[in-house]
């Protein structure tokens, strides 16, 4: 909507007028620049009052400037902040036009203010995390701020229900994150609004009874304060006494905290005493003179200048009784002890929102910006400060929300199975798939703040090692860890059994010493591998000792050597023509399974390695290396599992990864290593990893996967390491 030449010519220059009166200095070029871009971005757009849709973006600039005062690539910022969301502007133009501090800043508020919509805003402390852990600059916060507090002035124009969620919104993160950053009259008038939105029955009758008694009020602190000066200027101390009536949010607050009636609430008004000295104990003195004018109550008086704060507070709190029996609290302090108290090294936050103190670091941080802002209306330096800013507090963790809308914190590259282990840890151990903001995504994504994450499960489904190569959290690993070992015990413990039985029956004996030497023999880096291996039918002990009783009797170096070689020689079940003493390792290139046509593969270094007959790599070896190549077969496998991969491809409709998962999971109890797939446009490629017995039981699992609806083809394929 377009607004005429004077009106363009009188805004233009108002605001110039109050950037250069609230900051220290103003680059009168840039503004206008953008002042001339936003209006053009918006000319065609209306707000819900039937205003231009300019005057908002104008009115945050004003408040960044006046209220907040930070500098002027803030008010730049705030003229431009709905462009990128609400017009066709991008932003590289206006990196282009105003640089990449403004371009990151207006981006920056726009992620902001996408982040609630849809949800439930029940952690308000997790979320106010979110916003310091999406954006670099700390301008982007403060510039929202201001946002926010012209929407709420201008929210009586929205849909009721629109209203109220607005204001829980405002209520829960910015009216408590804005008193962190030392912005009470903001903090104090969001809350206020928020307030009349959401009990609006009790926010008129405040404002009534309030309205009623505001002039006995103000006569009431006029009468109570007037003896104090008068006292302390009798004998020569320069201070500034007052008293600052509370909103009406906190009246509230304390009318349900103490259970009672506005009526029963006395203390509307806080009374400070400001000495104009660095001498702290003429504070004591005033508090001598008070107490000359009003009963001091007992064991009501608290010191903190001789003992102060953890945090450096200092002021005396002095609570007497007025001659209409009222108690009253009133606060002594220098005015340095007061500049650093309203700075925020001691706000009264801390200590009236109980909530929002468990996290000292948080508190810590937001302390040094609150200097950093409040210094940056005084000079220069502090603008260079603001501008070389980076916030640092929380960039190694994220916030990802679940399919309700809740938060979990997680660490800076967590996945979905940190996530879902995060969720539950029988979430975790089932974990068969994830979906990341509505597409599926392979278990070892990087996760970033702001995903919805949906974990797919399987009962039959159970943890590998292999997530312990990409999961971040300790919860996950311990868990996964924890679920392995168990399932190795249970395999060591029986394999243990199997040589301990076997041993007694040959009337043998091994020392501790000598399983450990005979495991280290075989190549196990532990006895604890070497009962893993007997356990899970690698080493059948009755073909090693069959062969002659009373040599293995002896127990001689030569006879550890012989085991060695006739273990290795048939493991897996693979019988090696024409060989003997070989390690057997079957080839990760193709993956071999029971049923395949295999040969064996002579290496240098680690004995024979089983190929697939039709693998790419075995043949271009049979190239190279004839004489290397000996033949194998299948015999008496005694692995239970092999791995397979099976490449499907299909349509992305819902709940067609569950139906797969189902498809293989209800087979024999099949389970799934991983699940690896990519989203494009509504269809969907990847590979399922699965452990099978043997090619018949993967030929099995191929024909109940293509009878799946959606999903176009399915076949095995070579998996790559």
């Amino acid at each position: 909507m377009r607004i005429s030449e004077e009106e363009y010519n009188k805004l233009l220059s108002n605001l110039l007028e109050t950037c250069h009166k609230f900051l220290p200095s103003v680059d009168d070029k840039l503004i206008t620049n953008a002042f001339k871009f936003s209006y053009e971005s918006h000319i065609n757009d209306t707000r819900a009052s039937g205003e231009p849709y300019f005057y908002h973006p104008l009115a945050v600039a004003k408040i960044v400037a006046e209220e907040i005062t930070l500098d002027d690539i803030s008010v730049v910022a705030a003229l431009l902040h709905d462009v990128i969301e609400d017009t066709e502007v991008t932003y590289e133009l206006i990196k282009n036009e105003f640089g990449v501090t403004v371009a990151e800043i207006v981006e920056g508020v726009t992620k902001i203010g996408g982040i609630f919509k849809g949800y439930e805003i029940n952690q308000a402390e997790n979320y106010r995390k979110l916003l310091l852990s999406m954006v670099r600059d700390i301008r982007v916060i403060l510039v929202k701020f201001a946002d926010r507090l012209h929407n709420m002035r201008t929210l009586h124009y929205m849909r009721p229900d629109k209203q109220r969620r607005i204001a829980k919104e405002t209520m829960e993160i910015y009216a408590p994150f804005a008193s962190r950053f030392g912005l009470a009259k903001i903090k104090w008038e969001l809350e206020d609004l928020s307030f009349k939105y959401l009990n609006k029955e009790e926010y008129n009758e405040l404002a009534r009874k309030i309205k009623d008694k505001r002039e006995e009020r103000e006569k009431y602190i006029a009468d109570f304060i007037k003896p104090i000066k008068t006292a302390l200027e009798e004998i020569g101390l320069q201070c500034e006494v007052y008293g600052r009536p509370k909103h009406l949010y906190s009246i509230y607050r304390k009318m349900i905290k103490r259970n009672t009636v506005f009526e029963n609430i006395f203390d509307l008004l806080a009374i400070r005493v400001i000495i104009e000295s660095t001498d702290s104990n003429l504070c004591y003195y005033a508090v001598g003179v008070i107490n000359k004018l009003y009963t001091p109550v007992q064991g009501k008086f608290k010191d903190y200048i001789i003992v102060p704060k953890k945090n450096n507070y200092q002021s005396l709190h002095n609570t007497v009784i007025n001659s209409d029996g009222r108690m009253i609290e009133i606060q002594i302090r220098t005015r340095a002890m007061h500049e650093v108290a309203e700075r925020g090294v001691a706000a009264h936050w801390k200590y009236k929102e109980s909530t929002f103190t468990s996290d000292k670091e948080l508190e810590e941080w937001v302390n040094w910006i609150r200097d950093v802002f409040e210094n940056s209306s005084k000079d220069d330096a502090a603008k260079d400060i603001i501008s070389s800013f980076q916030m640092y507090l929380y960039q190694e963790e994220i916030y990802v929300f679940t399919p309700k809308g809740d938060l979990l914190k997680l660490p800076l590259g967590a996945t979905p199975i940190d996530f879902a282990y995060e969720v539950h840890s029988r979430v975790g151990e089932t974990c068969i798939g994830a979906k990341v903001n509505g597409k599926i995504v392979p278990l070892n994504t990087e996760l970033k703040s702001g995903d919805q994450v949906e974990i797919l499960t399987s009962k039959n489904q159970h943890p590998t090692e292999n997530w312990l190569k990409f999961v971040k959290t300790h919860k996950a690993k311990n868990n996964i860890k924890k679920y392995i070992n168990h399932q190795d015990d249970e395999i060591i413990e029986n394999g243990k059994h199997i040589w301990e039985k076997k041993i007694k029956k040959l009337k043998l004996t091994f020392s501790d010493d000598e399983v450990q030497k005979l495991a280290a023999k075989l190549r196990y880096d532990s006895v604890r591998f070497f009962f893993k291996a007997i356990g899970e039918m690698e080493i059948d002990l009755d073909k090693v000792f069959a062969p002659n009783q009373a040599q293995q009797e002896a127990k001689s170096e030569f006879q550890v050597d012989k085991f060695t070689s006739q273990v290795r020689s048939e493991v897996g079940g693979i019988v090696i023509d024409g060989a003997k003493g070989f390690e057997i390792y079957y080839a990760k290139c193709c993956n071999p399974i029971p049923g395949d046509e295999i040969i064996g593969f002579v290496t240098i270094t680690k004995g024979v390695t089983i190929h697939r007959k039709d693998c790419k790599n075995i043949i271009t070896l049979s190239k190279t290396n004839p004489d290397r190549l000996i033949s194998v077969d299948w015999r008496n496998v005694k692995k239970n599992e092999f791995i397979a991969g099976i490449s499907i491809r299909g349509e992305d409709n819902p709940g067609i990864l569950k139906d797969i998962s189902n498809g293989i999971t209800n087979y024999e109890n099949t389970n799934i290593h991983s699940i690896n797939i990519k989203t494009d446009e509504g269809f969907f490629t990847g590979v399922i990893t699965v452990y099978v017995k043997n090619l018949e039981h993967l030929e099995h699992l191929i024909k109940r996967l293509k009878k799946i609806n959606g999903l176009f083809s399915a076949e095995r394929t070579q998996l790559v390491n």
